[in-house]
């Protein structure tokens, strides 16, 4: 079988968590501060402006915190992880969908660049949204899919007040399993979060709560931050690959010159997903169509990108350790079959 992703991990990871379990310092620690300072130079960011967490949720979830102590509503596209949501709704606002834009899986900034909500702009897919055309001062820049993409030679997540990144087990990079950061050009921003979630021997009555990375997390997470280089061009080797078999994929607008996109999904459109999948799992092939939201259902009228997206693309497999025969077996499979 063939999945649909799977974690590329080595001996080098491997040694990190030995390392990690003789040291006995299995908590927030060193390993945990060097993981911050990494990506901070990873993304072009003086160090102490990174807070590692628990998941990107924990990071959704702080940044929302942070940046609506005196609002109500917060914007957020319609096609969209509902981690986005649940964020939301766990600090207690309300949320505004606003449709992608036509032929791409990110928002419309023409929908919402006179917003006053804070707004959660994802770089869906790893396609990153060209967010200097927003106001940044309430702008959350969601960059699950998008490690390494950029704009104008400047990392995303580096854009608005906040930017926040996931490493889950089927992202880009792992820290194994679980993790995220938050990430700020405002060295105060992330000191609000880091006091957030650095409880103990605090007598300052704020609310806290334990959303801290471990160093085992951490030693994963820096292992992996030093090969997202050939992660990155591997996954662009397989986009590439099925360009050249004549797949239809979501990618950057020609016109977007400026945009270096990173190649989270491989999303194919096609007017037959349904078929699609079932060609792909009798060869045992994983694949599968993205965010069935009935939210979107029931509005077709005020999401009519975001439906078509739905209903007409499937994700392929794309991860580094896919081999040329698997790709090429992927490709056969649709093609053949």
């Amino acid at each position: 079988m063939i999945p649909h992703n799977k974690p590329t991990l080595g001996k080098e990871e491997e040694e990190a968590c030995l390392r990690v379990i003789r040291s006995g310092q299995l908590s927030n620690g060193d390993e945990v501060r060097s993981f911050e300072d990494e990506f901070c130079n990873f993304l072009g960011l003086p160090k102490g402006h990174a807070v590692a967490v628990s998941s990107g949720s924990s990071a959704l979830f702080l940044a929302i915190k942070i940046l609506s102590s005196d609002k109500k509503t917060v914007t957020i596209p319609g096609y969209v992880c509902t981690a986005l949501r649940n964020a939301i709704e766990l600090n207690q606002l309300d949320i505004e969908f606003v449709d992608v834009k036509k032929n791409t899986p990110n928002v419309d900034n023409a929908l919402i660049k006179s917003n006053s909500n804070p707004k959660i702009i994802p770089h869906m897919y790893g396609i990153p949204v060209d967010v200097s055309q927003i106001n940044n001062e309430y702008v959350i820049e969601d960059c699950s899919h998008a490690v390494g993409a950029k704009i104008n030679n400047q990392s995303v997540g580096t854009f608005g007040e906040i930017g926040i990144f996931s490493f889950f087990v089927t992202k880009l990079m792992t820290t194994g399993g679980f993790g995220g950061m938050l990430v700020s050009k405002s060295f105060e921003t992330v000191s609000e979060a880091r006091n957030f979630i650095e409880y103990d021997g605090k007598l300052d009555k704020k609310s806290h709560f334990n959303f801290q990375m471990g160093n085992l997390q951490a030693a994963v997470g820096r292992e992996q931050l030093k090969k997202i280089p050939q992660f990155l061009t591997r996954r662009e080797e397989i986009f590439g690959m099925y360009k050249e078999a004549g797949f239809d994929l979501l990618d950057v607008e020609e016109k977007e010159k400026l945009i270096k996109p990173v190649r989270f999904r491989a999303l194919m459109k096609t007017n037959e997903p349904k078929n699609i999948i079932k060609k792909l799992k009798d060869n045992d092939i994983s694949s599968t169509m993205i965010f069935n939201d009935p939210i979107m259902s029931n509005y077709p009228e005020k999401f009519p990108n975001s439906l078509e997206l739905i209903e007409n693309t499937v994700s392929l497999p794309i991860y580094p350790s896919l081999s040329n025969d698997e790709v090429l077996r992927i490709i056969s499979a649709i093609k053949h079959n």
